[in-house]
């Protein structure tokens, strides 16, 4: 019998990482190491998701999506391999992530990568911080091109100022960075395909400048993607808590549900969700295992399409992102 499942996180040195998330979400990262993602929820080859809570623990999601695929999925759909179809990380960006992009699915065979289409939440961003996502208006591949030569590409870039709770959806295609000072949660595809196209001069951690993938990045960029918005803060009250639409796309779809006095809401429907607390308090209580799931902020829960009637008890002042994989 399936129950809510948590996860035990996989933790990824970054050059550009801190150690926010430990300061943030209590989370005992390594020591000595700049870590810049926690991968959450994962079913990538060497790194699938450990089960830490009930009868299962210990069991990876690479078993669980061996031997309960059609329970896990319902009607989602797995990704290449018969794997999961998201990839749920929380990163630390204490420097400048890479320019860079994905293949849109179109291309991504051709390029020898996978699409991957993806969503961030900004969970804490320090004064000033930014993304860099799509193009500034009119910028032309010419000139994208010219600037990569001449070190100056940033300049091509649409730079957004953001604070905590503002989202921007990506589809494959969108060149972007996330600029220093940011926590993001990022909800993806099940990929890690990314082409760099600038990398601020730096060296990676073994004291080399990292590789550029120059050629594939101009294959895949939208050059008519220019200057994209901030998901509107359009909020709908239901019952005791509000919420509004973050992504609705043909991959997955991700709500923001905020609890400012609490209340408790019954999931409707058997769907592969996954609840994320960024602030407050949630409990996930399914009556049927009577396995009941505490997260604080930072916690992600699997909850299995097969799974009827579990139930979201939040505390007062307590957000969550909800995802459903399509």
């Amino acid at each position: 019998m399936l129950y809510p499942l948590i996860f035990s996180p996989i933790f990824k040195e970054r050059i550009w990482g801190g150690r926010e998330l430990e300061r943030l979400y209590a989370k005992k990262i390594p020591a000595g190491q700049p870590i810049g993602e926690a991968w959450e929820i994962s079913d990538r080859p060497g790194d699938a998701s450990v089960i830490a809570n009930g009868p299962l623990a210990g069991k990876d999601l690479r078993w669980l999506m061996e031997n309960h695929a059609a329970e896990i999925l319902g009607d989602a759909k797995p990704a290449a391999a018969g794997r999961f179809p998201l990839l749920c990380k929380i990163l630390d960006a204490r420097e400048k992530l890479s320019l860079q992009v994905h293949p849109p699915a179109s291309k991504a065979a051709d390029l020898k990568g996978e699409p991957k289409t993806e969503m961030w939440y900004i969970a804490d961003a320090a004064p000033g911080a930014s993304l860099y996502v799509g193009l500034q208006h009119g910028v032309t591949r010419g000139e994208f091109e010219r600037k990569i030569t001449d070190g100056s590409v940033a300049d091509c870039f649409h730079r957004i100022p953001v604070k905590a709770g503002d989202t921007m959806f990506l589809p494959s295609g969108r060149v972007h960075a996330i600029g220093d000072g940011l926590v993001i949660f990022e909800i993806q595809q099940n990929s890690d395909t990314t082409y760099r196209v600038f990398d601020w001069n730096r060296t990676g951690l073994d004291g080399r400048p990292r590789e550029l993938h120059i050629a594939q990045s101009l294959a895949s960029i939208d050059f008519n993607d220019f200057e994209p918005k901030l998901v509107p803060a359009n909020y709908i009250q239901s019952g005791s808590f509000k919420f509004r639409h973050l992504v609705q796309d043909p991959l997955f779809h991700v709500q923001e549900m905020v609890f400012e006095n609490g209340g408790s809401l019954t999931l409707s429907g058997q769907y592969l969700r996954i609840i994320a607390a960024t602030q407050g308090t949630a409990t996930i209580a399914d009556d049927r295992s009577g396995i009941f799931v505490q997260l604080k902020p930072g916690d992600f829960c699997l909850i299995p399409a097969s799974l009827k009637g579990v139930e979201i008890k939040a505390r007062p002042r307590t957000t969550c992102l909800c995802v459903e994989a399509n």
